[in-house]
């Protein structure tokens, strides 16, 4: 008599879970909620993080909302200017603003726990590097693996042309010097705070952006716009003002090719496993293969002068915003699948995780928050 092995009912649920939700990503169909948000202020960051959206805006506020909801949890204070880089890591957010200072904040509570000065300008750029497995030569030569960072750490990138790295705080550990209470002052030297490790310098210009991947760290300044890290094959890109993509081998600090056909500044680069993406001024999106560098489509995002604004994308689909529109496209065939917003919505930021989207947008100068749940029941 034969037998069959099943997989575990809870696995079963899973499966026929994600699958739905990817059915309803491209039928599109969703439950769609509309908030109000920040007054007629740009939201300059956007995060999806377990279940929860954190907007970030130029009024100087941090909104966390409760996705499946759209409630809004609390409203996190305490930059003196607007805030325009986000990070997550498990429970804990960090924000950069035009204070020039870093803030860390316990999300479970909404408290600030710590406040890091040393910047002269608006930090602009922030990533946190999580501890990974990397190959390294020993003393002997041998490639021997390690772990890199031994524990997480704060990248932060400034207008005052420096990049500083702190430890990231551990939930209880003593705050020493930096950490904050009502009326702190608006700047903590670094000199007194005991997460701060280092200050590279080198730059000679406003870092625009900056990436991290174990024990490498890729910042671009001036006519740089965009980098993107891919960790696992060695290699960078860099989005510039002179219309092109950069491909660049990290062991030999070398530029291996460069990628053409764009016609304006290169401000987004996205990529992944299978696909890197670059956005443009001249209103398109570009997808290549980043192991060859062909061209695998183009897609028109808008009429002349349409830039696109936000960019995400995984090995199926890319969401792109802009003036008037958010669309939705397939990565694989470059096809559009359809557009999320259209018409006198502006889109300021656009992202995407499991069955949550979300953008924020501006009309007749007010801004708002939408959210779409494809794993709603009620979609």
């Amino acid at each position: 008599m034969s037998s069959t092995i099943s997989a575990p009912p809870q696995a079963n649920s899973v499966s026929d879970s994600e699958a739905t939700i990817r059915q309803r990503w491209i039928s599109g169909e969703a439950k769609h909620t509309r908030l109000p948000v920040h007054g007629s202020s740009l939201v300059t960051s956007l995060i999806i993080h377990q279940g929860s959206i954190i907007s970030a805006s130029e009024d100087g506020t941090i909104n966390m909302y409760a996705a499946a909801s759209g409630k809004l949890v609390r409203t996190l204070k305490g930059h003196a200017g607007g805030i325009w880089s986000l990070a997550v890591a498990e429970d804990t957010l960090v924000s950069g603003s035009t204070d020039h200072t870093v803030r860390v904040w316990d999300m479970p509570t909404g408290r600030c726990t710590h406040v890091f000065g040393g910047h002269k300008g608006t930090v602009r750029a922030l990533r946190i590097a999580q501890p990974m497995w990397v190959d390294v030569k020993d003393k002997s030569g041998e490639t021997v693996r390690e772990l890199w960072p031994k524990r997480p750490l704060i990248v932060s990138g400034s207008r005052d042309h420096n990049l500083r790295v702190w430890s990231l705080p551990k939930k209880g550990e003593s705050d020493g010097n930096c950490c904050t209470e009502e009326g702190d002052p608006s700047e903590v030297t670094p000199e007194n705070n005991p997460h701060h490790q280092r200050r590279l310098r080198g730059h000679t210009q406003a870092i625009r952006d900056h990436a991290v991947h174990g024990r490498t760290l890729v910042s671009g300044s001036y006519d740089f716009f965009s980098i993107a890290l891919d960790g696992e094959r060695n290699i960078a890109y860099s989005g510039s003002m002179d219309c092109t993509v950069r491909v660049w081998d990290l062991l030999r600090g070398q530029c291996k090719y460069t990628l053409t056909g764009h016609t304006s500044v290169v401000g987004l680069l996205r990529v992944s496993p299978s696909y890197l993406v670059s956005a443009s001024a001249d209103a398109t999106l570009r997808v290549w293969n980043p192991d060859t560098g062909e061209l695998l489509h183009i897609l028109p995002t808008g009429g002349p002068g349409t830039t696109v604004v936000c960019l995400h994308h995984d090995e199926e689909k890319i969401l792109s915003g802009s003036k008037g529109a958010l669309w939705m496209w397939d990565i694989r065939t470059g096809a559009g699948i359809r557009g999320l917003l259209q018409g006198a919505m502006d889109v300021s930021q656009a992202v995407f995780e499991g069955q949550w989207c979300a953008a924020a947008t501006n009309k007749d100068s007010a801004t708002y928050l939408d959210i779409w749940d494809y794993g709603s029941q009620s979609a």
